[in-house]
């Protein structure tokens, strides 16, 4: 099998505590027609240049009946500004109107093969992934995309069309591993691991 979770594929479950207070599972977007679940963090530039645009497609699409949840996997030994607590600040800083959990085990990540952040999978009604991969192509620098392949799935999906595109590569950090050689790198070499 694939590391990464393949296209047809049920979204795996989870339980994870939000920096709402909240436990969130996939239960709690059962009535949504589209779920994105996106696995992001406090400190990759590549998420940090996003945030905004996360925020604006999730005002964007919320009103159409879909679900966002975006989830931190990094360990915190060497990344200590992925911890749960720098979490509730960066939501709070950053206005996230849609769950910011942390999955401290990093079960989750493996269960979805989550390969950078951030990597996003969009899911069907049924929770049948339909696409994964980039928000666009420029997640670093705001303003500068040219593409919009998450918009453009989405879309789709709402329409009651398969994703034109269905598979992209995720642009951005590696998803920081337990027992993994993290070392700390200044964020402009954060691409190159």
């Amino acid at each position: 099998m694939a590391f990464t979770l393949q296209i047809g594929q049920k979204a795996p479950d989870f339980s994870l505590p939000g920096v709402d207070g909240k436990t969130w599972s996939l239960k709690d977007f059962a009535d949504k027609k589209v779920l994105v679940v996106v696995f992001s963090c406090n400190h990759c530039p590549y998420v940090v240049g996003s945030e905004d645009r996360m925020n604006r497609f999730y005002a964007d699409y919320a009103p159409k009946g879909v679900g966002m949840i975006a989830i931190n996997s990094n360990e915190t030994d060497n990344h200590p500004t992925d911890s749960f607590e720098h979490m509730k600040v960066r939501a709070r800083e950053k206005g996230f109107r849609f769950p910011y959990v942390r999955d401290e085990s990093q079960e989750v990540a493996r269960a979805y093969g989550a390969l950078r952040t951030p990597h996003f999978y969009v899911f069907d009604q049924d929770r049948r992934l339909q696409y994964t991969g980039r928000m666009d192509d420029n997640p670093r620098n705001p303003g500068k995309e040219t593409t919009h392949e998450l918009r453009d799935a989405v879309d789709a999906l709402l329409a009651g069309r398969k994703p034109a595109v269905a598979l992209t590569n995720p642009i951005g950090c590696n998803v920081k591993w337990k027992g993994k050689e993290n070392h700390w790198m200044p964020p402009e070499a954060c691409d190159l691991v």
